[in-house]
C-alpha cells in the first residue's frame, strides 16, 4: 500500500478502481476519490468505519487474477527471460493467445 499512490499517479484516468483488502486505507481511498474514480475495495475485518463497495464489480477482479495466474504458468513469462520490453510483451501476447485459444 505504500507504493500505491505513486502507481496511481502514473495510471490513466479511470472511473472505478478495483483492489483487494490489502489496499483498504483511508489515505488511498481519498487519493482515488480525488482522481475522480470510485474505489471498489472490500473492508478489512478490523476496520472501524465500514465503507460500502460494489460486490458485483469486485467479483470482476477475479477474472484478472485468473488471467495473471494462467500467464504465470508459462515459465518464460513468470521468470521474464527477455531483456527487452518489446520481446517480453510479444511473449505475453503469444502466451495469452495460446492459453485462451486452447481453452
Amino acid at each position: 500500500i505504500a507504493a500505491a499512490p505513486d502507481v496511481l499517479a502514473l495510471a490513466p484516468p479511470m472511473s472505478v478502481l478495483l483492489a483487494d483488502k490489502g489496499y483498504d486505507g483511508d489515505k488511498l481511498r481519498g487519493a482515488i476519490i480525488r482522481r475522480g474514480a470510485k474505489p471498489v475495495i472490500p473492508n478489512k475485518s478490523n476496520r472501524v468505519v465500514i465503507h460500502r463497495f460494489n460486490k458485483r464489480a469486485y467479483k470482476g477482479r477475479n477474472v484478472i487474477e485468473r488471467c495473471f495466474g494462467r500467464l504465470k504458468d508459462f515459465r518464460r513469462i513468470a521468470t521474464r527471460y527477455d531483456k527487452l520490453a518489446r520481446n517480453f510483451l510479444a511473449a505475453v501476447h503469444l502466451a495469452a493467445l495460446v492459453a485462451y485459444w486452447l481453452n
